[in-house]
């Protein structure tokens, strides 16, 4: 769902063969990055209903390794067929029915994942039930938010708008965090996170969104840096959940599907809280 170089959240792939002064192979993240961006621009700019596809792909992947995640650490046992058919119904009702869909797909798979877990008895029932809702929400209906933005006419500028302030967001962090960063911004849950880092991020955020929704979607310029400043916020923010779940798990990666980068999951943390607020604050400053 999006090509990221990041900026400064656990890295990449255990044993990178040319790994940069952030400890990772950097090529090999610039160009899983570069792929990814092509083939979501690819979608955009041909049949924009085609972005729903990859968003539905990013958000199965990331489901079946976040599971998969769960039940290796802590033996967690998400109700998987529920969850990913359940999942794929939130992205895909997303793009005919708005939010109404989303909240049905949403409320019938929590109720299928409450039946479906029955049958395995009441050990552990609650921890795999909680945990198959938080899977949904996490990614499926966090991601349906992508999808929701490229439903108007200027749909594919404002998933645009949103993609370069994530990867803005993360790429200057990336840089400011490697060649400034001195002063961790959170140690004990992302200790490669500095504040220096975190203010790179700002500036590009700031900057980026100005740029993008005033010259996409002539909006006006401030209303952008204002929805720059959130997404680097909530990309922050996402970063750094992720990094918690992984350290509760015990795991430095969530997969190893992205040479550079990790599992998928690894790279959705930050767009995926960012794809709610951009959807907010996009319809707020630039109503459809």
């Amino acid at each position: 769902m999006g090509a990221q170089v990041s900026g400064g959240g656990d890295q990449g792939a255990a044993a990178p063969k040319s790994p940069s002064r952030a400890g990772r192979d950097l090529r090999a993240a610039i160009a899983v990055g570069v792929g990814l961006g092509a083939v979501i621009l690819f979608a955009l700019f041909t049949v924009r209903q085609l972005f729903i596809g990859v968003v539905a792909i990013a958000v199965a992947v990331s489901v079946y390794e976040l599971t998969g995640a769960l039940k290796r650490a802590a033996d967690i046992r998400v109700v998987l067929v529920p969850v990913l058919v359940g999942a794929q119904a939130v992205v895909w009702l997303a793009w005919p029915f708005g939010r109404d869909g989303v909240l049905t797909a949403f409320v019938v798979t929590v109720l299928v994942c409450l039946l479906w877990r029955l049958k395995d008895g009441a050990d552990g029932y609650l921890r795999d039930v909680t945990a198959s809702v938080f899977t949904v929400v996490y990614v499926a209906v966090f991601g349906s938010f992508a999808v929701m933005l490229v439903v108007p006419e200027d749909g594919v500028f404002r998933v645009l708008c949103f993609l370069i302030g994530v990867v803005l967001s993360d790429t200057g962090g990336y840089a400011a965090g490697v060649f400034f960063g001195k002063h961790p911004m959170a140690p004990t849950i992302s200790p490669k996170k500095s504040w220096e880092g975190f203010a790179g991020s700002m500036v590009a955020g700031v900057v980026g969104g100005a740029l993008t929704v005033h010259l996409m979607l002539d909006g006006q310029w401030w209303h952008g840096a204002l929805f720059g400043a959130a997404l680097v916020v909530t990309a922050t923010t996402g970063d750094l959940v992720e990094s918690l779940i992984k350290r509760d798990l015990g795991l430095k990666d969530m997969g190893t599907l992205l040479p550079g980068h990790g599992g998928l999951m690894d790279r959705m943390d930050s767009l995926l809280p960012s794809a709610v607020v951009s959807w907010l604050l996009l319809n707020a400053f630039v109503p459809v």
